[in-house]
């Protein structure tokens, strides 16, 4: 699986298309990131783009690209995996 970084497009209205190299294809994945979350993850004045960006390195993590669904929203992303916020706010605590 190839190591580059996904190509985040901001859509307007917290919606983002993310470009994903897996092999030689590229995953396409549309990401609502609601305001809410995002601050949860990453306090109130976050980057949504920074946040996208690690929600997709958390996800591929765990599974290939072109298993995600072709939309995703950050939250059930929250619901989906318990260790998720901690995790991210970790990365987004060190980072600061």
């Amino acid at each position: 699986m190839s190591t580059n970084p996904p190509v985040i497009e901001a859509l307007g209205d917290h919606d983002y298309l993310v470009r994903v190299a897996q092999d030689e294809d590229l995953v396409t994945i549309q990401i609502r990131a609601n305001p809410d979350a995002v601050a949860r993850i990453a306090g109130p004045d976050a980057d949504e783009t920074r946040v996208v960006a690690a929600t997709v390195a958390y996800l591929t993590a765990r599974q290939r690209p072109d298993d995600l669904p072709e939309q995703l929203d950050i939250d059930d992303v929250i619901a989906a995996y318990d260790d998720f916020v901690d995790q991210l706010q970790n990365e987004f605590t060190y980072v600061r």
